[in-house]
């Protein structure tokens, strides 16, 4: 009875997940008037995709994939970036004894408590001095830094790097930064691509940071240009149909990227534990 009323639970939570995509995916397939008269759960009478495809990347002289460029942009530099310097404090905060070190992880922890949503207008307002609102960088460089991917990394290097094998690399004559990364990050692997992926989807469905930070069109993320599109379907209904199929797509960079890499990830969130 326990295990047929989790499952049971398992199964309601993962319908109330899929429930949206499964709308999104019928809704590809559909004309302007079928979005609004017919069932949202049943398909299309016609087959519509190709055409929605090829209007929503026409749509406004091509805007949809620029912001799908800038998207990838956004994503794949900040959680690049983010990622290498995550391990590197992680490694530091594990294999270096140096004064202020837990008082400074303590600083780590603290900024992993903070909301993101409540830096976003001191970010604004520190961007806007040194005039670098309405670019890239205005984006980019806030999700560079990434506290829950240091706290991760330090997990993680605990358990994945033995200290001997780091003084065998010294005694070899590898300095510091060679033995990181000829040894240490190779070692980190895993958890590498676990705070990849975590830090990559959260920057691709970043909403408020671009929102506040760009006002011009062309750097736009998905998000942002899909809402902009949302709200102008009173003067333009055509709008409605753009949204959903945008919105179909914008979806399949992160299954692309998460499926194949879905192995290496739940190996690093446990790894380090179980070693």
């Amino acid at each position: 009875m326990r295990r047929s009323f989790a499952t049971l639970i398992c199964l309601l939570a993962a319908l109330y997940t899929l429930m949206p995509l499964i709308w999104l995916l019928f809704g590809v397939t559909k004309t302007l008037p079928d979005l609004y008269s017919s069932n949202g759960f049943a398909p299309s009478a016609g087959f519509h995709v190709w055409d929605n495809i090829t209007d929503l990347f026409a749509r406004d002289g091509g805007l949809y994939g620029r912001w799908l460029l800038n998207t990838a942009i956004y994503a794949f530099g900040g959680a690049a970036v983010a990622t290498l310097l995550s391990v590197m404090a992680g490694y530091a905060f594990d294999k270096f004894e140096f004064r202020g070190r837990e008082k400074w992880y303590a600083l780590v922890i603290a900024g992993v408590l903070i909301p993101n949503t409540a830096i976003v207008v001191p970010l604004y307002l520190l961007m806007s001095e040194i005039r670098m609102t309405d670019t890239m960088w205005a984006v980019l460089i806030p999700v560079m830094v990434n506290p829950f991917g240091v706290y991760l990394a330090r997990a993680y290097s605990s358990g994945a790097i033995p200290g001997e094998l780091l003084e065998s690399a010294r005694i070899d004559g590898a300095g510091e930064l060679r033995t990181f990364f000829s040894v240490g990050l190779r070692l980190m692997g895993p958890g590498a691509l676990t705070i990849f992926l975590f830090q990559f989807i959260a920057i691709w469905n970043n909403f408020f940071l671009p929102m506040v930070m760009i006002t011009n069109n062309d750097l736009f993320t998905l998000g942002q240009g899909l809402f902009t599109w949302n709200t102008g379907v009173g003067q333009d209904p055509d709008y409605a149909r753009m949204v959903v199929v945008g919105s179909a797509l914008a979806t399949i960079p992160l299954i692309l990227l998460f499926i194949p890499l879905q192995r290496r990830w739940r190996a690093g969130l446990t790894e380090g534990g179980i070693k």
